[in-house]
């Protein structure tokens, strides 16, 4: 018996029931050799993290566009605290915590730059229009590898494009990091939301915080706490912490997601996503060859969205500039 056999076999000894145990997955895309040493949903995690548009992540915005300071959440940032969240959950419900990093590691690779203003941007923009959960799955699918993509177990590629809205993950673990996202983003765009000064904490519902707490820290662990005490063959929350939630929820973008001040800034996103793309459906060549031929075999509007989607804030920025903005002529 090898290591991951061992593993397997562990798994079966200690996981609950209605997880999802790695030597029953319905397999990958591309069929590969068993790993001696890791499970599938391991090695999965272990591609989503070593992979480029993972890195790509900590120069994407999460909430605040640019923000000045190094405390302000990223979209890396969010990414691995919507995971921990989601794995705290996991390993007291005995579910299959590889399966729950993975995805969650995963669930937003193909999220814009500029955040969700990015991504509406590209939604115009774009004749099929765009959502960020289908292109992460794009991400891990086809981009990844020059095209070969990280060819990631089914049940990983279904937890990332129902992480956000419509049909809920097949596996438990999927539908916690669906929670867990919800969870993470609203909590801590709080925190960001106080930190630049765009939010009274004092101003927050009271019939909110009376049910979950007035610190982030009592909001998370609430919700935790009644994710674990309504789950039981199927992940669930109680009807009171959840009405409280989402009342939290609509409050944030009445008063922090839509704010003039925190959000002056992304009305230029369209302007800069719109010339980029409108340059590039035009000059295709001044793309990588990969890109290229992408735009030779799916149509230079699906190319176009792939490089344009896959940039950071900076390099988007930087490219615009490079672009449309005159340089200074320098007599040698």
């Amino acid at each position: 018996m090898n290591v991951r056999e061992r593993t397997e076999e562990i798994e079966r000894l200690t996981l609950a029931p209605w997880a999802t145990f790695s030597d029953a997955s319905r397999g990958k895309q591309r069929q590969e050799e068993p790993d001696d040493i890791r499970p599938v949903f391991q090695r999965d995690r272990d591609r989503v993290i070593h992979c480029k548009a993972f890195r790509r992540l900590k120069q994407k915005t999460q909430v605040f566009l640019s923000p000045e300071g190094d405390l302000y959440r990223t979209r890396l940032t969010h990414t691995l605290e919507v995971t921990q969240v989601a794995r705290t959950i996991a390993r007291a419900l005995r579910l299959n915590e590889d399966l729950t990093e993975a995805i969650g590691l995963a669930h937003d690779l193909g999220h814009t730059p500029f955040g969700h203003a990015g991504e509406a941007a590209l939604n115009k923009l774009c004749p099929d229009g765009f959502k960020h959960y289908m292109q992460s799955l794009r991400v891990v699918d086809k981009l990844e590898k020059e095209g070969l993509g990280l060819n990631l177990t089914w049940e990983v590629r279904n937890g990332i494009v129902t992480h956000t809205k419509g049909t809920w993950a097949a596996t438990p673990e999927g539908r916690i990091v669906r929670m867990a996202d919800q969870i993470a983003f609203v909590n801590h765009d709080i925190e960001d939301a106080v930190r630049a000064g765009v939010l009274d904490p004092d101003i927050l519902p009271k019939e909110c915080t009376a049910v979950l707490g007035n610190t982030k820290s009592e909001r998370i662990t609430t919700m935790i706490r009644s994710i674990l005490a309504h789950s039981d063959g199927d992940v669930g929350v109680g009807a009171e912490e959840h009405e409280a939630f989402l009342a939290l929820k609509d409050f944030m973008y009445a008063n922090v997601y839509v704010d003039r001040t925190a959000k002056r800034e992304e009305q230029k996103v369209e302007k800069v996503l719109t010339e980029l793309y409108e340059y590039y459906l035009t000059h295709i060549d001044q793309m990588s060859n990969f890109y290229l031929q992408l735009a030779y075999q799916e149509g230079r509007e699906r190319a176009v969205t792939d490089y344009i989607s896959g940039m950071s804030d900076e390099f988007a920025i930087r490219t615009f500039e490079d672009v449309f903005v005159p340089r200074k002529w320098h007599v040698l």
